[in-house]
Parts: structure tokens; C-alpha cells; sequence
């Protein structure tokens, strides 16, 4: 690489902020943007200047008081005179808009992980470790709220270590804890960190440690060096010599512990009371890597979808990804991390995907909601373009690469609503909302039921599907009806069945006909179904067994019982029949639906329910109402733990009996509950549930059947 680019990126630092709901995430990027001059004043989320944060920029979030979309924006930090380019990305907490942080995780290089003090790894924390895990992000972590009652910053520090299995040590050492929170010791320099000024701007370092706390401060050193030694081969070289390694080694040795995955060093402080945020920035610059450090791979569709190493020079040709969408009032709004060359305004871009060529007429970076024009942009950076039509995760180059990028990881939605616009003339602005809010995140599903006739809105959660009506009343002006929530449910056999279908019509001319016979059981994988063809002698013809492959698959679309789709179903066809002239692609997908039908009968199907991991935290005077309220919703309770003043419950649920919990918490834990659910996999439904299920359904099929 030439010294220029090298010089160049390895002041870049693409970065996101993630961590459990209420962790502090938003709050600590105000101090972020306050500390490095990009904001001049400091505004809380709940603030009584109802100014709100900076990177909640939509009303909805400055209202609820959390983060639903994830923001971007830059500033720029200088350590020890040399300047650092860092670009942010502030993202959600809750389980509803995971596909946010995702996203951001898809194209950022390194992570802040916050933790609370008191609560330490939470719920929400596992989900992001593992979306951190997924794109082999780095991270470092922030200990925040220690001035919290019963802040307990190394309680958070084990439970990185048994929770996440991952290792950490902490690289500071709080002076006092809670009100008495005044100080840190940097463990790596041995110098106490002192905050002065109004909001805390002023970083003053010292030689001198506090008496009584400096044999704490050499035995959490001590533990650190340890740490590194299990993960880093030079630092246990240096520790198996017993000699004592200088900062600057020990600095190199976290640098490459965190680098390679294995290890995470824990900052500490309060970004509410302005405490030491700016040691947090240069750790940033110390530990994470540049865009260079990371190997970015896209697929050479012109070898075979081969992978390629993407380098972050400027002078080579452009491969860029498109993480996000915004309508704004000036058109689409497309996010794209630039992975190799540099991206020009009124440049020709090709989109990977439909091979269109679109031409680029504005070029921005992002400050949350403001825009500063820009005439290009280099590679590892991120940027927004207006104008360019595409979809969330397609790959664009310059046209003179065959490259495609994999796309990110999206999550199958869990939760269901009917919904329509209660005036018909906002029909049109319902639509434009509708497709808008499907492009923007791909967790968002929308269809229609021919059946029932109604528009299906689906999605993560609750909150996720209220957030989305919300806005079609503020942004579109259209007010919603929301019927009762479905749940996904399926359908499965239990039992292997033979079967053997004729379908035979006579019609004037050329009539139907085709055999298919073989069996049906239970397919292992209870997420998928299987067809297999094991016909032998050429008993049915390959176009024709084609056809059945597709019968079956339709057929699985809706299962007969309660018209839900069908899972872990295998079907085998070994034998059938053809007729000269009678046969055709569509008899034979006729007659395998028809023996799907007959066969699923037989096998003893069943009607499988989603269970969800759901994890629930409130005080612990709670703690026995909470379980009632779980049992009573046919909860298994797998673990409890409890803490100083909450507990936390672990339990899978059935997705069916928790509509309408979150209220009913609040109201059982007086508002201090609070709870997240995930979907955790297929199990088959109780049996009255399953009739009441079947009754609904052929009522309301004998209800079509009469008009």
C-alpha cells in the first residue's frame, strides 16, 4: 500500500454504538459529538429543553425516549496531535428493530459495546454479541451509568467473560463508584484520569494515585497482563520472563488481542454525569482497526462467484454496498459504505444486482438528519447518495467489476396484524407508505390475504408494528385499523404414509391424466420441507417430475388444516404413470397436490406453534407476580437469576399468549418491568388449541363456500 493511503486510512475509524435497551447508547454519542466540537450544546433524550438528543432525530423517538432507526454521522478526534476521522453509527436497543443494528454491523469495522454498571450483560447484550460474532466485528466495551446505586463495574466484567465467553479485563480502574464517582487510574500508564469543566471537557492526567486504592489498581493490572497472556503469544512471552511490560507493549498487545476477536478491553465512566467519554474516543483510535485492517470480501460472479479480497485504495475501481434506505423530501436516500475506490458526484455507478447504470447527482455525508454535499468520497468511508433507486444490500461498482456483495443476515418476522386505512381516499398515501416502509427494512413484510381479504402487516414485535402505524398517521396523514394479531403458526405430519393418486378427467379433445404414488413421513429438519424424486425406469418423464416438485412446494404453501404453511415434510415419489396425449406438467402438479392433500391426512398432522425466548427484568419485590404472569401464559421457566435490587427470568413462551403482556407487566411491576422476545423455534401447539384452530377454519372456509 503507498504511504499516502496508508497514511490516510489509518485515520478512519467506521464505528457503531450497540448494547441492551437504556443502556445509554444515544446519550454516550452526544457526549461523543460535544466532545469532538460537532455539536455545541448537549441535549438529553428525555430532556426538559424538549430539545431531545441529537441522533434521535424523528419525533416518534424523541417522544418514546428510544432509538428506533440507527443514525449515522462523523467527527473528527485528535489524540496525542493527530487527527482521527471517525464515522458513527448510534443504533437501537430493542429486539423489534434488530435488523438496524444488522445492518450497521454489516459494514462498520470495529463496535462500542456498552454495558450498564448495574445491570451488567443483559438480554439484548447477547443478541448484539451475536451480531457482532456473525461479521467478525472488534469491539471494545464502555461501562456505563457508575453513578448508578450499586454500579458495579467488574461484576459486568465476569459476566463478559462467563456470559459471552469472551475475554476482558478492564484497562481503568474507577476512583469511588455511584455519587462518589470522581476518577479513573488508566491501568495501562498507571496516571490517574481526572474530568474538569462544566460538562466534564477537560481531561487532566497525574503521576499520582490515590493511597487507598493503588493496590487494587496493580491487582487489576496484574489481572490484565494475565488475561492477555492466555490470548496474545508476545505477551506471554514477556509474562512467563516475569518482567513488566512497558504501555507501550501493553498497549500493542490489546491493539492485537481485540484485532483478532479474542479478547474485548472494558472502559468505564458516566456519559449522563459527562465522565470520561474522551478515554473511551482514544481507545477508539487505539484498538479498533482501520478500514485496511479488515478483510472485506466480495463474490466474482465472472469466476464462479469466487471471493475477492476488497482493498480500500482510491485508485483502484469502485465496489461499494448499500446498507439502508430513507425517504427524505428530497427522494431516496441511500447509505453506502464505499469498500474499494473512490466514489465521485455525477460519476456512472452500475447496481450488481439488475446490471442498470445510474448516475450519481448528489453526494452527502450524514449528521444525523442534516447533510453537509460533498464532491467524492474515498475508500472506507460512508456516505449517502440521493437519487439512486435500488433496495437494501445491493452491491454497486464502477462497471468494469463483476462483483457482488453477500447481503446481511435478515430475521424471519414473527408477529402479524391486519391493517386498513379507515378513509378510502387515502388508499393512494396507504400504498406509498406501505412500499416506502417495505424498501426502507426488509423485517417489514407486507401481503395480501385472498382469503380473508385483508392487507397483512408483519413483523418483529409489537412495538415494531405500532412504530410503523404511528408514522403512517404523522408522515402520511392516514389513520389505520388494526385487527387482532395472528401468530405464524405451521402445520406438520407425524407419520410416514403411502400413497398412490390417479387424477383422470375426460374432457371434450385432450383430457388429464397422471399417477404419482410413493410416500410421505417427517422431515428431520424441522424448518424446511424436502421433496425427493426416486423413480426408476423413466416411470414419469423429467419435465413431469419438475411439475410435481413445484405441486409439492405449492402445496406446502397452505398446509389443509388450518391453511398455514407446512414444515418438516418430506415427500418421495418412486413411481407413477404418463398418458400419450393426456399428460401434462400441469396434471402432474395437479395430481401431487391432490395426493399431498390425501397423504397429509393420513400422517397424523399436527398444528406447531413459535415459542419465544423471552427474558424478563424487573425489581425484585416483583418477582412473584412476574412468574405468575408467565405461568399463566403457559410459560416453561428456564433459569432465574437475581441480583442486588432485580432479577432477571429466562422462559420460552408461547408467541400466542403474550399479546398484550408489555401493558400488563407495566401494570404488574409498576412501570418498572420490562421485558424482550425473540423467536426460538416450532413445537407443536397444545391440543384444544389445535381444535379451536381447526374449527375457526372450516368455519370460515364453510362461510366462503356459501357466498
Amino acid at each position: 500500500m503507498s504511504t499516502e493511503e496508508a497514511k490516510r486510512l489509518s485515520k478512519v475509524r467506521n464505528i457503531g454504538i450497540a448494547a441492551h435497551i437504556d443502556s445509554g447508547k444515544t446519550t454516550a454519542t452526544e457526549r461523543v459529538l460535544f466532545y469532538t466540537g460537532r455539536i455545541k450544546q448537549i441535549h438529553e433524550v428525555r430532556g426538559k429543553d424538549a430539545v431531545g438528543a441529537k441522533m434521535d432525530s424523528m419525533d416518534l423517538e424523541r417522544e418514546k425516549g428510544i432509538t428506533i432507526q440507527s443514525a449515522a454521522t462523523f467527527c473528527d478526534w485528535v489524540k496525542d496531535g493527530e487527527k482521527y476521522h471517525i464515522n458513527l453509527i448510534d443504533t437501537p436497543g430493542h429486539i423489534d428493530f434488530t435488523i438496524e443494528v444488522e445492518r450497521a454491523l454489516r459494514v462498520l469495522d470495529g463496535a462500542v459495546m456498552i454495558l450498564c454498571a448495574v445491570s451488567g450483560v443483559q438480554s439484548q447484550t447477547i443478541t448484539v454479541d451475536r451480531q457482532m460474532r456473525r461479521y467478525n466485528v472488534p469491539r471494545i466495551t464502555f461501562i456505563n451509568k457508575m453513578d448508578r446505586m450499586g454500579a458495579n463495574p467488574f461484576k459486568a466484567v465476569d459476566q463478559i467473560n462467563s456470559k459471552l465467553k469472551l475475554h476482558a479485563a478492564a484497562v481503568q480502574y474507577p476512583i469511588g463508584s455511584e455519587d462518589n464517582f470522581r476518577g479513573l487510574v488508566d491501568l495501562i500508564t498507571m496516571e490517574t484520569i481526572y474530568a474538569e469543566g462544566e460538562s466534564g471537557e477537560i481531561i487532566t492526567r497525574t503521576k499520582e494515585i490515590p493511597a487507598d486504592i493503588k493496590d487494587l489498581a496493580v491487582e487489576r493490572r496484574t489481572r490484565l497482563i494475565e488475561t492477555l497472556a492466555d490470548v496474545d503469544d508476545e505477551m506471554a512471552e514477556i509474562f512467563l520472563d516475569e518482567r513488566d511490560p512497558t504501555p507501550e507493549e501493553l498497549k500493542a498487545a490489546v491493539r492485537r488481542a481485540t484485532l483478532s476477536l479474542k479478547f474485548t478491553p472494558v472502559f468505564i465512566g458516566s456519559a449522563l454525569a459527562n465522565k470520561f467519554v474522551q478515554p473511551m474516543l482514544d481507545g477508539v483510535c487505539d484498538y479498533l482497526p482501520n478500514p485496511s485492517e479488515v478483510a472485506n470480501t466480495a463474490l466474482d460472479r465472472r469466476q464462479k462467484e469466487a471471493p475477492v479480497k476488497l482493498i480500500p485504495y482510491n485508485s483502484l475501481p469502485f465496489v461499494g454496498l448499500a446498507f439502508k434506505l430513507e425517504e427524505s423530501n428530497f427522494g431516496q436516500l441511500t447509505y453506502i459504505r464505499v469498500y474499494q475506490g473512490a466514489l465521485k458526484k455525477g460519476m456512472n455507478i452500475f447496481n450488481a444486482r439488475n446490471d442498470k447504470r445510474v448516475k450519481v447527482p448528489r453526494l452527502v455525508r450524514m449528521h444525523s438528519d442534516e447533510m453537509e454535499e460533498i464532491p467524492e468520497i474515498g475508500a472506507g468511508e460512508i456516505c449517502a447518495v440521493f437519487g439512486v433507486d435500488c433496495a437494501s444490500g445491493d452491491t454497486f461498482t464502477d462497471g468494469s467489476l463483476g462483483y457482488s456483495m453477500t447481503s446481511m443476515f435478515v430475521p424471519e418476522p414473527v408477529i402479524s396484524l391486519s391493517i386498513k386505512p379507515k378513509n378510502n381516499k387515502d388508499l393512494s398515501n396507504f400504498s406509498k407508505a406501505i412500499a416506502r416502509f417495505q424498501r426502507e427494512d426488509p423485517t417489514f413484510r407486507v401481503h395480501f390475504d385472498a382469503e380473508s381479504e385483508q392487507t397483512i402487516i408483519s413483523g418483529m414485535g409489537e412495538l415494531h408494528l405500532e412504530v410503523y402505524v404511528e408514522r403512517m398517521r404523522r408522515e402520511y396523514k392516514v389513520d389505520c385499523e388494526t385487527g387482532q394479531p395472528q401468530v405464524a403458526y405451521r402445520e406438520t405430519v407425524t407419520q410416514k404414509v403411502e400413497f398412490d393418486h390417479i387424477l383422470k378427467k375426460q374432457t371434450g379433445g385432450a383430457g388429464d391424466y397422471a399417477r404419482v404414488a410413493g410416500w410421505m413421513e417427517p422431515y428431520t429438519s424441522l424448518g424446511e420441507n424436502k421433496f425427493e424424486e426416486q423413480v426408476v425406469g423413466g416411470a414419469i418423464d423429467e419435465k413431469f417430475l419438475f411439475a410435481c416438485e413445484k405441486g409439492f412446494y405449492a402445496a406446502c404453501e397452505k398446509g389443509p388444516l388450518i391453511g398455514h404453511k407446512v414444515l418438516g415434510t418430506t415427500m418421495v415419489i418412486d413411481d407413477g404413470a404418463t398418458h400419450m396425449t393426456d399428460s401434462s406438467e400441469m396434471a402432474f402438479k395437479r395430481a401431487t397436490q391432490e395426493a399431498f392433500r390425501k397423504a397429509f391426512a393420513q400422517a397424523n398432522p399436527v398444528v406447531l406453534e413459535p415459542l419465544m425466548k423471552t427474558v424478563v427484568s424487573a425489581p425484585s419485590e416483583f418477582q412473584g407476580n412476574v412468574i405468575g404472569l408467565l405461568q399463566k401464559r403457559n410459560a416453561v421457566i428456564n433459569d432465574s437469576e437475581v441480583g442486588v435490587d432485580d432479577f432477571t427470568c429466562h422462559a420460552t413462551t408461547p408467541l400466542n399468549g403474550m399479546f398484550g403482556f408489555s401493558g400488563t407487566l407495566r401494570a404488574a411491576t409498576q412501570g418498572k418491568g420490562e421485558f424482550s422476545m425473540e423467536f426460538s423455534h416450532y413445537e407443536r401447539a397444545p391440543g384444544q388449541l389445535q381444535k379451536e384452530l381447526m374449527a375457526k377454519y372450516q368455519k370460515a372456509q364453510a362461510e366462503r363456500n356459501k357466498k
